[in-house]
């Protein structure tokens, strides 16, 4: 599991989350594990039942309002409890303001204090929302990622299959580059699968043959981006002729990514076969499936209807002849 220190919190997040310590420096190098806060209201009272200590403690209005209504030996011993275990950090919201007691204790026990102008809605909100996306699952697959007319085909298959010299071409026709060789899938929420580039081959392509090339110098800014959903997984696999591949589209196939299902088409190559133009089609097509039509299941609906329709004729055709 990826844990986060308060320092680097901090210093990620201080900005988005309008974040700035107040006390307990000495306890930046705590870590946050989890990407939900907890208000300790009830912790603050005494019952301490169902306190999830583990989580960044955040004091709203309903909070401070509480302490400022007790004397500062109560409001001590208040805090004294929240204080007894081992939490991340406390993040003051709504602008209030630290009593001496709290910073006091923040610096003896090593627990950062913050403060934010933010309401508390706002905060946990967006601490919700950029831990969640930090705290993603995480994977690194062998392929390549192009945005394809907005549909994320993610490219697999064998070492020097071809999948670069696809991505390259894709490029060429006016799609855009996620990354090659190394990608990186994250699992967000609702199982959305998000695709990015290493910062350190981000917007390079490797063309055996020719070597490192930036598509982003080349082709423009417009060639490139730096992250975008998978959608499709596109496997190439080399041409065999003793194997069956799809021919109707009618059975739908899957790979597993993260436990999220991917849909999965096997593309089967071979010398002068345009991959391009298949890598295309094949988002266009889903677009359609998007918008609810499927074009094999339209093609085998009239099938159908052709079939019942020849039948009767048929029947009588078979008749006369008897």
């Amino acid at each position: 599991m990826r844990t986060l220190s308060i320092g680097q919190w901090v210093e990620a997040f201080s900005g988005k989350l309008a974040l700035k310590v107040e006390a307990g420096h000495n306890g930046l190098d705590r870590l946050i594990t989890s990407s939900e806060i907890h208000r300790p209201m009830g912790a603050l009272t005494g019952f301490v039942g169902l306190f999830t200590f583990d989580r960044v403690q955040v004091l709203g209005n309903t909070e401070v309002l509480f302490l400022d209504g007790l004397s500062e030996q109560a409001r001590r011993e208040a805090l004294e409890v929240i204080y007894q275990f081992d939490i991340p950090c406390v993040v003051i919201t709504d602008d209030n303001r630290s009593s001496p007691v709290m910073r006091e204790l923040a610096d003896q026990k090593g627990v950062p204090l913050l403060q934010t102008r933010f309401s508390t809605t706002k905060f946990a909100h967006l601490f919700s929302l950029y831990m969640d996306d930090f705290f993603a699952p995480q994977t690194t697959l062998h392929g390549s990622l192009v945005d394809v007319n907005g549909i994320g085909l993610l490219f697999i298959g064998r070492s020097a299959i071809g999948k670069s010299e696809v991505a390259l071409d894709l490029v060429e026709r006016g799609h855009r580059l996620v990354a090659d060789d190394v990608v990186i899938v994250s699992r967000k929420t609702q199982g959305i699968l998000v695709g990015t580039s290493p910062e350190m081959l981000r917007t390079f392509l490797e063309i055996r043959g020719l070597g490192i090339l930036d598509v982003r110098n080349m082709f423009g800014i417009r060639a490139f981006r730096i992250q975008k959903r998978i959608e499709i997984v596109v496997k190439l696999v080399q041409w065999d002729d003793s194997l069956d591949y799809e021919r109707t589209g009618l059975e739908d196939h899957y790979a597993s990514i993260l436990d999220v299902e991917i849909p999965l088409v096997t593309v089967p190559i071979y010398p002068g076969k345009n991959i391009t133009v298949i890598a295309e089609a094949i988002a266009l097509n889903h677009q359609l499936k998007l918008q609810g039509y499927h074009t094999a299941q339209e093609f085998n609906r009239r099938q159908m209807e052709y079939m019942k329709k020849k039948r009767p004729s048929d029947v009588q055709i078979r008749a006369d002849v008897e």
